[in-house]
């Protein structure tokens, strides 16, 4: 009796210990089968899924014309070629204002000076170039403004190219997002049937930068001082989206019925 009394507390103290110890170490120890079959049935249900990916377009008329001027001057000195060149870039501008161009839609784009040389070296003389950019909002005279902007400018006057488009492309941009979704949607649904499985809830949507081109565009010059010729043709907003789509349940097996005998 007396022995058992002496052996009964030690199991006990034991067992305070290694509950003391799981403690201080962050918790108690997490059961040897962590890893059960629910948590692999997760691991499969969330790879069961269609990743598509879908397009569509919306396409529109141009609304603003941006052009590109420049001017281009050479002198024996930088003076005289920065003098030249704010001059013929001062013509342009004030031509532009008075044809109704608001000075929020004018702006310097660049601005250089470099020499010209010989080829052993000797600087012969220098080049100021200018660019201006400028807005045209009302199309229809955006002909002649660039025709009146480039004979302000004289010889010294550059047109680097114009460029259409839409101020406000946010609802063609709708459009082109719903053609998107319903192309994708086409897509899964077309492989949910093949795979014999109903076709579940969005899981994930992304989008690719959305990008426009220019269609039937011409923006050649004829001779200084005549009309150009402006067709701004029409412009296509473009979205590409992936989706994935969680598949259904397999839908359950029909019973076979059988005829009694």
């Amino acid at each position: 009796m007396h022995r058992a009394r002496v052996t009964t507390p030690v199991p006990i103290a034991m067992t305070t210990l290694v509950v003391l110890s799981s403690w201080l170490l962050g918790g108690p120890a997490a059961p040897a089968s962590a890893s059960t079959p629910t948590d692999s049935l997760s691991a499969e249900q969330a790879r069961d899924t269609v990743l598509v990916t879908g397009t569509g377009e919306a396409f529109g008329e141009p609304d603003t014309l941006a052009a590109n001027f420049a001017v281009e001057t050479s002198a024996s000195t930088v003076g005289e070629a920065l003098t030249s060149a704010t001059t013929a870039a001062t013509r342009m501008r004030n031509t532009l204002v008075r044809a109704g161009i608001a000075r929020p839609d004018l702006q310097t784009s660049d601005f250089s000076i470099s020499s010209r040389r010989t080829d052993d070296g000797a600087i012969t003389g220098y080049t100021a170039t200018q660019g201006l950019t400028a807005k045209i909002r009302d199309l229809p005279r955006a002909g002649a403004l660039l025709s009146a902007a480039v004979t302000a400018g004289g010889d010294a006057a550059r047109l680097n190219g114009v460029s259409f488009g839409i101020e406000d492309d946010a609802a063609l941009l709708t459009e082109a997002r719903k053609k998107a979704f319903a192309d994708a949607r086409g897509k899964a649904e077309l492989y949910a049937r093949q795979a014999g499985r109903p076709l579940g809830r969005v899981v994930t949507v992304s989008e690719a930068t959305p990008g426009y081109r220019v269609l039937g565009l011409q923006d050649s010059m004829t001779a200084a001082g005549s009309s150009v010729p402006i067709e701004p043709g029409r412009q296509r907003r473009t979205v590409t989206i992936t989706v994935e789509w969680a598949f259904g349940p397999v839908p359950a097996a029909a019973p076979i019925l059988r005829s009694a005998a």
